[in-house]
């Protein structure tokens, strides 16, 4: 793992829950561009789609976790209205995607072992393509209503994300030498990803280096495609014991290690001492749990807002020294057959979709199932690593052996 910069964050401690729970069903929406639809429709057709994975019926459902976002959430109300049940369920605010795409199965995990629910569902979607005529700012929205960026940082031209990030990415280019070809390698290897995947939002749109770096600036160093798409969309996933899950349809893919790392500035990275890291810093604590470390990881994907994003992220989890991201790209294939880190095998929220890491998850149990689209051979172990800015998470997940 890199070594903290200073008392700037901090590690959440998780009790452990190696093995305890596996992921037996997943499903994902229809991604798209604007397409009329409620989130609460999307979310229901996400949900249905993983019931049929695991081959399960809504009424198996005890337990769901939603995001504690107000007007992103899909509730247990919203589950018995659209499936059409009246049981009672347990009930969590902290799931959904974003951070909580990989904390979510410690949650269910714990709430499984004291018998509070045996099949957990997990569900994150929006409709942000068809709202964007109504959202000032696009999802810098939310953060336009924060008093402190509302105070300091909007009115020095500090918002909204794009404007972070690139600002951010320019001074990692200044701290390490990091060059736009490197930020470009990332964007090409989520782009031919989602090329193979006939989900993804820009599957018929092919992208090569060269291209890349004859697009225009949109935010210098950023050029559009180092920003993450605006969809309609969402995912689905259901969870329950190791020992239940063997009597189900899937091949079981069990959680093998969660991790939660903190931020002390919160969202206000213009305080935050190591500007060119985030709090993956202290959310490796996963590979522990799942006695792993990097390099046994086969399929890695993250939340991916930026390509600087994911950059700092594999730094950051110590797939590379901090700094060399840079000699780490130029001599390590990205891609689903090409033997070194496959990234984002599904296009990532730069090229698949904008749903805000629910469906990394769900590419990473195809991809241990061996059902990928862009599958990468005999994988075992995979990975989706979270991230909020103020936080930051890991979820391992592994193929069982039992």
């Amino acid at each position: 793992m890199a070594t903290p910069r200073g008392e700037w964050g901090f590690a959440t401690p998780l009790d452990d829950t190696s093995g305890e729970v596996a992921i037996v069903g997943v499903g994902d929406s229809d991604h798209s561009a604007a397409s009329g639809r409620t989130q609460k429709e999307v979310a229901a057709q996400a949900i249905d789609r993983a019931l049929a994975d695991a081959g399960l019926k809504a009424r198996d459902i005890d337990g769901i976790m939603h995001v504690p976002m107000a007007g992103m959430e899909f509730t247990d109300d919203d589950f018995r209205e659209y499936f059409g049940v009246t049981h009672d369920l347990w009930v969590s605010k902290q799931g959904g995607g974003m951070v909580w795409a990989a904390t979510a199965p410690h949650t269910a995990a714990m709430a499984i072992r004291e018998g509070k629910a045996k099949y957990i569902l997990n569900t994150f979607a929006v409709a942000w393509a068809t709202q964007r005529n109504s959202m000032v700012g696009g999802p810098g929205e939310s953060h336009a209503k924060e008093l402190f960026k509302q105070n300091l940082e909007v009115p020095m031209g500090w918002f909204p994300q794009p404007v972070y990030f690139a600002t951010i990415a320019r001074r990692h280019m200044h701290e390490f030498g990091t060059r736009p070809e490197h930020l470009g390698r990332i964007a090409v290897a989520c782009r031919t990803h989602a090329n193979a995947h006939p989900g993804a939002v820009m599957h018929h749109k092919p992208l090569t280096l060269d291209e890349y770096l004859a697009k225009p600036m949109m935010v210098d160093p950023f050029r559009k495609e180092d920003c993450c798409l605006i969809s309609d969309g969402g995912g689905a996933y259901i969870m329950t014991s190791t020992e239940r899950a063997r009597d189900l349809r899937q091949p079981v893919v069990e959680v093998a290690g969660v991790g939660l790392g903190n931020s002390h500035t919160g969202p206000h990275w213009s305080q935050q001492s190591a500007f060119t890291s985030t709090p993956h810093v202290f959310s490796g604590g996963a590979f522990g749990m799942a006695g792993i470390t990097p390099a046994d990881v086969d399929v890695f994907t993250c939340y991916d807002p930026f390509t600087i994003v994911t950059a700092m992220t594999i730094e950051d989890l110590g797939f590379c020294p901090k700094g060399e991201i840079g000699a780490f790209l130029e001599s390590t294939p990205l891609s689903h057959d090409g033997g070194g880190l496959p990234i984002q095998t599904h296009g990532g929220m730069l090229s698949h979709a904008y749903v805000l890491g629910i469906s990394h998850v769900v590419e990473v149990v195809h991809q241990l199932r061996g059902e990928a689209h862009a599958q990468v051979p005999d994988a075992e172990i995979g990975i989706y690593a979270g991230y909020t800015g103020p936080q930051a998470s890991v979820l391992v997940l592994r193929k069982h052996r039992g």
